[in-house]
């Protein structure tokens, strides 16, 4: 599944505005169209008024005169003792003097009731035609609300386009470096700048505490350099004495190699603390299955089982002291946490998976053990291990992850790349 993108700043802020504006054009549009509906009410009012006053003022000469001209008016007159019109209800003889609106049906009609001596005057408007003229309206209205909006939405766009372009600007310059100019420019926006001169503010503070930690780093590969060749020394010198035991001589070796190891892994750590990739002259080819025996030697007590399988003549081009660091960490986690179970190793691809028979990460995320300090059950270590492996791991190229298996345990890989071959002329 590819990631979900980010959301824009230009969709956001062009969709905020648009809203924004539709709710104010909408709230305009229904005050036109409420203001004309109540227009159009008195209005109807006022002819019901002005027919029914003439219908009553004339009916004493003609009847036939009094009756409206037009189709959506009725008038009824009733006398007292005569029957109801027809289409006439009692309900609707029975309403005062007045003003009216009754729904028969769905139809909504408008009523005026007019009491003269001798009869009663009852007006009828079927305001169908009103509501068509309500809705017409309402449809201009609303449409062009839309259409506006519309307009606004991609206006807006592109203006915001035209605001965000020096953000987008200062982000490709930040993910490809700032190199010698400042990422503040004259030309900038007030808050823009501001943005950028905290990021050249934040460079050269990185910058500053670089520096330090390079003289740091120096002055520590120094300092570790000098007793560690004296205690070599000594070793030499113990082993080269024939007159000594085989066992004081063999311990005399054994320390030489020991501080070999801990001078090649010590300069090592401080290259990679002062470069972001190991040198070209640290690395060589490795067998890969060598080291990986080398490391469970070192760690594993006699009764533990390492399964390998791996082709013969696995290289990889790499620093030794730094793949050693890697590999006995992830050995001695799946040590730690397998419950006694044979730890398997295995190459698919240009990938290590070093798999552990124990209870898994669980419902712990796996990537969470990759940072300082993280501990996992009661066999957790110091809490660096993983986290010095992904460490190593993202200056060498490789990518360090975890993950449960499928058939149970603890599985750790390293995706080494292209910088995996197989020989058929080396064995292991």
């Amino acid at each position: 599944m590819s990631p979900r993108r980010p959301p824009s700043m230009r969709l956001k802020i062009a969709v905020s505005v648009t809203a924004l504006v539709l709710l104010l054009i909408l709230g305009q549009a229904l005050a036109l169209v409420f203001m004309y509906e109540e227009m159009e009410e008195e209005f109807i009012d006022s002819i019901l008024a002005e027919q029914l006053e003439y219908s009553i003022r004339v009916s004493g000469a003609s009847e036939q005169l009094a009756l409206p001209n037009t189709p959506n008016m009725q008038l009824y007159r009733l006398r007292p003792g005569e029957p109801l019109p027809a289409g006439l209800t009692p309900e609707l003889a029975a309403l005062p003097v007045g003003n009216h609106e009754i729904y028969l049906g769905d139809q909504e009609y408008h009523l005026a009731v007019r009491d003269t001596p001798g009869a009663r005057f009852i007006l009828r408007y079927d305001e169908s035609e009103h509501q068509a003229r309500v809705e017409a309206v309402s449809t201009v209205i609303l449409s062009g609300a839309l259409i506006l909006c519309a307009l606004v939405l991609v206006l807006v766009h592109a203006l915001a386009g035209r605001l965000t372009r020096g953000l987008e600007n200062l982000s490709t310059r930040l993910a490809q470096g700032r190199g010698e100019a400042p990422y503040a420019q004259p030309d900038m926006e007030r808050e823009l700048l501001a943005v950028a001169r905290a990021l050249d503010a934040a460079e050269l503070r990185q910058r500053d505490l670089l520096a330090r930690e390079r003289d740091f780093n120096a002055h520590l590969s120094h300092e570790l350099r000098t007793p560690l060749t004296g205690i070599r020394t000594d070793a030499e010198l113990l082993a080269s004495q024939t007159e000594l035991p085989e066992a004081v001589r063999r311990r005399a070796s054994r320390i030489m190699t020991a501080s070999d190891r801990i001078t090649s892994l010590a300069e090592s750590l401080l290259l990679l603390a002062r470069e972001a990739r190991p040198a070209a002259q640290w690395q060589e080819d490795v067998d890969l299955g060598q080291a990986l025996e080398q490391s469970w030697q070192s760690l594993a007590p006699a009764d533990a089982r390492l399964e390998l399988q791996l082709p013969p003549g696995t290289l990889l081009r790499a620093d030794p002291a730094l793949l050693n660091l890697v590999l006995r960490n992830l050995l001695d986690n799946a040590l730690k946490h397998g419950n006694g179970s044979p730890v398997r190793c295995r190459l698919e691809g240009s990938r290590l998976q070093v798999q552990d028979q124990g209870p898994g990460f669980g419902a712990t995320d796996p990537e969470q053990l990759f940072a300082r300090f993280a501990r996992q059950g009661p066999a957790a270590g110091h809490g660096l291990g993983l986290a010095l492996v992904r460490h190593i791991c993202q200056a060498c190229g490789w990518q360090a992850t975890a993950r449960n298996a499928p058939e149970g345990g603890a599985l750790l890989e390293v995706e080494f790349g292209r910088g995996i071959t197989i020989s058929s002329q080396v064995s292991h």
